[in-house]
């Protein structure tokens, strides 16, 4: 595909529902006594592989466009599904539902696309083997032996909330309680559902103490735009001449806005507005114009906060004034692509000056880029940044696949297109 360009970008628009509260309101539903309604809903193929899932568990799930209803059948109302449970290309169903079914009277397995069974999941297995979890597998396919599980106290080696939701809930289904102390404050999505549905639930920090319940209570979910959708007009609105965006209703969880932080340590001219609360959740308007940016270093308990975020954060270094330094983000190795090793690929092509490291990479502002044929690794994060890169690149860019930001944002080319107009 020729990515097409635009002179500048001006307006507002609302980007689709975060993605991680998506998931974890089916999941949880799912779990809870009675019905739980969802607005706001991400209608993205990774969270429809969720609902696909637990449908096969006998959840009866309604879908209407960004309204999801999910009829819950308690925390032991999961049914043995009659096949291979299938994730797509969902990391976050894939490790998330391994603490679910390894609590279950029933065996099962699960599996994914080509990407997920190249994804490692012994750094999810192996705490949930500690509780008594029989996982066969470090690649999916996972055969899930259904078994007694027991509550551990474990200390997260890496900041993962993916690791950290798996283990708990896998505690929903252990005897005695479940201790994790986080290394870095990773996002806490989980810890705020669990709490608002009535879980045994406490968090002092880094620590998070969760006790087996028999119930938890059905909610009424509104799901707020998700910051990593925004970031690419984030950064569009930061490096265009002359433009403007505004995105409404984002949410700005704390445990999520490190790329607000580093936009403000980058000298952006960003602003957010008329915050409120649903549910736990803050949100959020965000305006963002154009801007004379410097580089910055960003590392330690920033990169939980803004993992999803680094390509496009990347795109901005690109433009700023000085050096940009990424590190600490070994775990964007094990995204839906090694995405230190794709964005450095990928942005050497235009005549980026970057440079990779084991943990991260140095980006040299101010150089002149050209267009260029651009890879996406299958990943959706790698096609919206390269389309907001080739905005700025001297000639003309392509695409080898624009249709994977259907995992997280059918609609982003539409939206995106509209801001030129």
């Amino acid at each position: 595909m020729q990515i097409k360009k635009i002179s500048r970008a001006l307006g507002e628009l609302t980007v689709p529902g975060d993605k991680s509260i998506s998931h974890r309101g089916v999941m949880l539903g799912a779990l809870a006594d009675g019905v739980t309604r969802i607005e706001g809903f991400l209608s993205g193929a990774d969270c429809l592989s969720t609902i696909d899932c637990f449908r096969k568990m006998s959840i009866e799930i309604d879908v209407n466009g960004s309204s999801v209803t999910v009829h819950g059948r308690g925390i032991h109302g999961l049914r043995r599904p009659p096949e291979m449970l299938y994730a797509g290309n969902s990391g976050t169903t894939t490790r998330l539902l391994c603490g679910i079914l390894a609590g279950q009277d029933f065996d099962s397995a699960i599996t994914g696309d080509a990407s997920i069974c190249n994804r490692p999941m012994k750094r999810v297995t192996e705490p949930l083997s500690r509780m008594g979890a029989q996982i066969r597998g470090e690649y999916c396919p996972l055969y899930i032996t259904g078994s007694r599980l027991h509550g551990i106290e474990y200390k997260m080696p890496v900041a993962s909330a993916q690791v950290k939701t798996a283990v708990l809930l896998a505690g929903l289904y252990a005897e005695g309680e479940t201790i994790i102390h986080e290394v870095e404050k990773s996002r806490d999505h989980t810890e705020l559902m669990l709490g608002a549905m009535g879980a045994d639930l406490e968090v002092s920090g880094l620590d998070i103490r969760l006790t087996p319940s028999e119930k938890l209570n059905p909610q009424h979910i509104i799901v707020p735009g998700d910051i990593s959708s925004a970031a690419f007009f984030m950064v569009l609105g930061a490096i265009m001449p002359n433009s403007e965006i505004t995105i409404r209703n984002v949410g700005i969880n704390p445990t999520r806005t490190g790329i607000i932080d580093v936009f403000k340590a980058m000298g952006a001219d960003i602003k957010t507005e008329n915050e409120r609360t649903s549910a736990g959740e803050p949100a959020a308007d965000i305006t963002v114009s154009s801007s004379d940016l410097k580089g910055t270093v960003i590392g330690g308990e920033l990169i939980p906060r803004l993992i999803d975020e680094l390509p496009v954060i990347a795109v901005a270094a690109l433009f700023a004034d000085g050096e940009t330094v990424i590190k600490d983000a070994q775990e964007l190795k094990v995204k839906e692509t090694d995405r230190i090793h794709a964005v450095v690929n990928e942005f050497s092509k235009c005549g980026a000056d970057i440079e990779e490291t084991d943990d991260g990479m140095i980006i040299r502002g101010g150089r002149t880029l050209h267009g260029a044929d651009f890879c996406t690794y299958g990943d959706h994060r790698m096609a919206m940044s390269l389309t907001v890169l080739a905005q700025l690149l001297d000639g003309e860019s392509t695409l080898d696949d624009e249709k994977c930001v259907e995992i997280s944002y059918p609609r982003f080319f539409e939206d995106f297109y509209s801001l030129g107009k």
